[in-house]
């Protein structure tokens, strides 16, 4: 009877119950935050328990499964690296140069002008810097500037030769330079006109969602008149009554994709709106405009991170048409569409038409990819 009341030592029953030879058992140790015991002390006696996945590591983990994904986030980071550093890349004028015993950096005193905080030096005026003989003199890998117009060299092949890696167009300006930086107004119509539509469409689904009832009425029956108009020609006929400037065409393509936002986060908001948490910062007497951007909002926006990837795609696309159209920016400006344009009256140029498609399939493509990486991260339900 005494053996029965007789507690066991842990190390005992742990000797008992573990194979000959075997291995102690050991804690589990990960690393992060200390999780504590019933009783609200951390643990003590060995090592302590840890762990550090928070909702949006989990994220992370997931979207670095998808490998396509990945490749295509990284497509989108070169892309916007091309961007930022178009003039470093591809320019008439060196990036560093020695003359006349003073040393000068063109390209960096190019943006100082062109922000109002410097003037040329008279001998620069309107020069052509490759006729300037440099001490030493450090050149882009492209020594072209997208309007420079090479009159020898007019609807040239690639050649390495003559330094037009991808080939002319028919007045002889340089193909790759203009694909270089063609992508700085691609990448901004896209992110600019993009933000302004998830904007508009978040503001109103919000609204809708959370108020219901007439309100909900009268914006929807609004989302509904807008999507009975093509949008395209919404975008054609804005850009022909206010011109052809980038910016036109950045709110035209804006102002016309914002209704699948806005049912998109109506959604959201109608399966938040009836929580818990929402009902109990409303009996404790909570403003509306804080329940939904304090606590209704950052609960939905996940989806509207999709959404964005597909909605830059979508403008790129967009100004890519208006531009092949010639409905784009300004006929001086280099684009992708402008170039691929250029294509349709010079048939034995395929380097017009195949360039600067791929460069317009390839960045559709990747922004496609990394919104599904994106949709499939955050699906509780693919998460291992």
């Amino acid at each position: 009877m005494a053996d029965k009341d007789r507690k066991v030592p842990e190390s005992e029953f742990i000797a008992d119950n573990t194979m000959a030879g075997g291995p102690m058992p050991q804690a589990m140790v990960t690393e992060g935050n200390e999780i504590p015991e019933n009783d609200g002390k951390p643990q003590s006696g060995g090592p302590k328990r840890k762990v550090d996945q928070t909702y949006w590591s989990l994220v992370r983990h997931q979207y670095k499964k998808n490998k396509l994904a990945v490749a295509a986030l990284y497509v989108v980071f070169f892309l916007v690296a091309m961007a930022l550093t178009a003039d470093f890349v591809a320019n008439d004028k060196p990036l560093y140069c020695n003359y006349k015993g003073t040393t000068y950096f063109p390209v960096i005193k190019e943006y100082m002008v062109d922000m109002g905080l410097s003037k040329w030096e008279g001998e620069f005026l309107n020069v052509d810097w490759k006729t300037l003989t440099f001490e030493t003199a450090i050149w882009p890998p492209i020594k072209f500037a997208p309007s420079n117009v090479d009159l020898f060299n007019n609807s040239a092949p690639p050649s390495i030769e003559t330094g037009h890696y991808l080939g002319t167009d028919a007045i002889g300006r340089d193909v790759l330079s203009g694909l270089i930086h063609g992508s700085r107004v691609s990448l901004l119509v896209g992110f600019v006109a993009a933000g302004i539509a998830i904007t508009i469409g978040v503001l109103l689904g919000s609204i809708a969602g959370y108020y219901g009832g007439k309100v909900d009425l009268v914006i929807m029956r609004f989302v509904e008149i807008m999507q009975l108009f093509p949008s395209f020609f919404l975008i054609i006929t804005i850009v022909a009554l206010y011109g052809s400037s980038i910016w036109y065409i950045m709110i035209a393509i804006g102002l016309t994709s914002w209704t699948g936002n806005t049912k998109l986060v109506r959604g959201e908001i109608l399966k938040v709106r009836s929580m818990d948490y929402v009902q109990a910062a409303v009996s404790l007497g909570l403003s509306n405009v804080r329940i939904i951007f304090r606590h209704v909002l950052p609960n939905s926006i996940a989806p509207v991170l999709i959404a964005a990837s597909f909605e830059i795609a979508g403008a790129i696309l967009s100004e890519a048409g208006l531009s092949f159209l010639g409905f784009g920016v300004a006929a001086t400006k280099v684009t992708w569409g402008s170039v691929l344009s250029e294509a349709r009256g010079a048939t034995s140029s395929w380097w017009l038409a195949v360039f600067p498609g791929f460069m317009i399939f390839l960045t559709v493509v990747a922004y496609n990819l990394v919104g599904e990486g994106l949709r499939d991260a955050l699906d509780p339900r693919l998460r291992d």
